[in-house]
């Protein structure tokens, strides 16, 4: 019976030693629970493949000391293990990654310095489908840029959760907070972030909070500026406007952030048509699927072109 119970304990502490591995790659890969298992299964299948590709490579020499059959070993599974890996990485969807991965590992082994990615904090007071779009977007172009911060003004929301589920920091604010403090601000300077990205958020930036990230703050609004725009113009009501107007097409803006609502100078926009039989609804569909697609690559574009002025 005491071996019995001295083996299940063994076990036990062996399973949540385990799981703490794994929840700290988790947090330090910054992905989800699918995403490390896949991540997990590529690194096996991969490590397996060059391991047999190594076999067979050398079964077809003469080599037949041993000492010089294992040092050959070694350097072809050194040689071949990144293209097996990015092989593999490819039907299991993680080629974004492990190309990063492998970047950073070369980049480690030549000496080069990797400068830190900058860091960006998310406004959102919604669901967060934006915030997760532009998450995973990061989270597989990690040398681009890094979400440090969510920043939310509605308890509750949905992207609080996206944020725990990536292991990033939050901050609610409150309307006496954000427009009549500067607390958060010097907050945001302690924590390093250094651009600031709209996603679904509805109140109007103060001007504090402009000067302190002058041409450093985005919003994306779902219409084609500078039409349909200004105060109270956001989510549905937009496309509502949209189709009384019986426009033929709509689409999405990307701008910096000014003093007035939905007036900074313009990034990037996308079209998409807008059909006889679409309502507003339709629409929302259409732009949200612009949204996903452009948002996090126009974000990386601004950051890059920052980082070399």
């Amino acid at each position: 019976m005491l071996i019995i119970f001295a083996g299940w304990l063994a076990t036990t502490s062996f399973l949540i030693d385990f799981c703490r591995m794994l929840q700290k790659l988790q947090q330090r890969w910054k992905v989800n629970g699918i995403n490390l298992i896949l991540i997990i299964f590529t690194f096996a299948i991969g490590g397996s493949f060059c391991g047999l590709a190594a076999r067979k490579i050398l079964a077809i020499t003469s080599i037949e000391e041993k000492t010089i059959w294992i040092f050959s070993y070694i350097v072809l599974v050194s040689l071949l293990w990144p293209v097996c890996v990015l092989l593999v990485s490819i039907p299991f969807g993680q080629f974004s990654f492990f190309k990063g991965y492998l970047v950073k590992v070369w980049d480690k082994i030549s000496g080069k310095k990797i400068p830190d990615p900058p860091l960006i904090a998310i406004f959102a007071s919604g669901a967060g489908s934006n915030a997760q779009k532009i998450i995973a977007y990061f989270n597989a172009h990690s040398g681009a840029g890094k979400v440090a911060l969510i920043v939310c003004n509605k308890p509750g929301a949905g992207v609080l959760d996206i944020a725990k589920q990536h292991h990033i920091n939050t901050m609610l604010l409150d309307k006496e907070q954000f427009f009549h403090s500067d607390n958060y601000i010097s907050e945001f300077k302690k924590l390093g972030i250094q651009f600031i990205v709209l996603a679904g958020f509805l109140w109007k930036i103060p001007s504090s909070l402009i000067k302190a990230y002058p041409n450093k703050i985005v919003n994306i609004h779902p219409a084609l500026l500078p039409k349909y725009g200004g105060k109270g113009m956001y989510g549905s009501k937009v496309h509502e406007a949209v189709i009384a107007a019986g426009e033929k097409e709509s689409g999405i803006t990307i701008h910096y952030v000014d003093e007035l609502y939905d007036h900074g100078n313009i990034i990037y926009q996308a079209t998409c048509k807008i059909d006889a039989a679409d309502d507003a609804g339709i629409l929302a569909q259409k732009i949200h699927l612009l949204e996903h697609q452009h948002y996090p690559t126009v974000i990386e574009q601004v950051l890059k072109l920052q980082n070399r002025s």
